[in-house]
């Protein structure tokens, strides 16, 4: 498992496996629909093995554990950033409704002004990872960490929180003491926590599943409320993408209005997309090349997503610079979440691979002091050496 959790290409084709298993469990899949599911899962096996024999690895727990980020420039520059997200998650919910209060339904639907508000607001899943990294004060780090999370509840951002917590994961797992065992416990508290989060938010937005008209196997049927919000995210993206492969449909339109900032809306609901429930909207992260260019320009976007992984698995070499790992867990986590909708492909993360670029290069420009010493009254940055290295 320790070697699996080190190869790039697990965060990107071990998800996609298994949406694809769990789709034919999930629904009684009309003719011609499993072709697509299969071209999904041939295309995963053909990169993880190319993975695995090319030796690409990602650096190891020890090099992530030994890297000091408390008292760098580097960790001075992120808790600036990590202020101005903050002061604009406090703006967004003082200016606006709250929508878990106000109307749980109204996720998404944004006040002129509140979508620039958003743009800052959203990257609310670092705080976390820089509370637990840059700062030895307890009480700072925990409440970034509580700004993290709580933020992504109130504006009802399932996907900010399963982001944080991804994030939150995987420090956790590649910070640890070598000498002991994967904290499976505390890794399984934080997948059943957004699960849960998942499932009783998706009711509240989302109202009963009654509405949804889809050919579901007797086995989805049988299964508990929460279980069946599940299983119909995660297996939805993999059905729509069989389903447009087998009816033949083609729009260039949405991959556009994807890429280009400005070119026309990014929903596919309420649009001409032959849709087997127009309620259930979701694709898989290569439905819009599907859509543009058929067959192999689904094919070409995996590639490509593959290719933006390993680049990002660079950026943490030589020594888990702060800014290159929030660009791969960025980009590992939309990996992860490829099944369910497109998001790596989108000028947002582009303009926040950007930023990190740019706050690395900031914190280069700084003057370089060495971290001072502990004072007395704090603790150690969280899970870090007590000894300089």
């Amino acid at each position: 498992m320790k070697g699996l959790l080190r190869l790039p290409s697990a965060y990107l084709c071990l998800p996609l496996l298994l949406a694809c298993g769990i789709t034919p469990l999930t629904y009684d899949l009309p003719a011609g629909y499993g072709q697509g599911i299969l071209l999904l899962v041939l295309a995963a096996a053909a990169i993880l093995a190319f993975d695995v024999a090319a030796g690409i690895r990602l650096p190891s727990p020890p090099q992530f554990r030994e890297r000091r980020y408390a008292g760098t420039r580097e960790a001075f520059v992120a808790l600036a950033f990590a202020a101005v997200v903050v002061l604009f998650c406090v703006f967004d919910l003082a200016l606006f409704p709250i929508p878990l209060i106000d109307d749980p339904s109204s996720y998404a639907t944004m006040e002129p002004g509140r979508e620039h508000l958003r743009h800052i607001s959203d990257m609310c899943w670092t705080l976390p990872v820089i509370g637990l990294l840059c700062t030895r004060h307890a009480g700072l780090r925990y409440a970034l960490v509580a700004v993290g999370l709580v933020f992504p509840v109130l504006v009802i951002d399932r996907n900010r929180i399963f982001a944080a917590l991804f994030s939150i994961a995987f420090v956790t797992v590649f910070r640890r003491d070598g000498t002991k065992p994967l904290p499976w416990k505390a890794i399984a508290m934080l997948g059943l926590l957004g699960c849960v989060v998942f499932s009783v938010l998706g009711a509240l937005r989302s109202g009963s599943l009654d509405n949804v008209t889809l050919p579901f196997s007797d086995l989805y049927k049988a299964a508990p409320q929460g279980i069946k919000w599940l299983l119909l995210y995660i297996s939805a993206g993999p059905y729509n993408f069989g389903a447009m492969l087998a009816k033949h449909y083609v729009n260039l339109d949405f991959l556009v209005h994807q890429l280009v900032p400005g070119s026309g809306p990014l929903l596919t609901a309420d649009t001409d997309i032959p849709l087997d429930a127009a309620n259930i909207n979701v694709g898989t992260e290569y439905l819009p090349f599907l859509l543009a260019w058929g067959a192999a320009g689904a094919l070409l976007s995996i590639a490509a997503a593959y290719g933006v992984l390993l680049w990002c698995v660079r950026r943490l070499r030589p020594n888990v610079p702060l800014f290159g790992l929030l660009m791969f867990l960025r980009i590992a986590y939309v990996a992860v979440m490829s099944p369910f909708a497109p998001q790596i492909f989108i000028w947002m993360n582009a303009a926040f691979l950007g930023i990190c670029l740019l706050l690395q290069l900031l914190a280069a420009l700084l003057p370089n002091r060495s971290p001072s010493p502990y004072p007395s009254s704090e603790s150690p940055a969280w899970n870090e050496p007590t000894k300089s290295t």
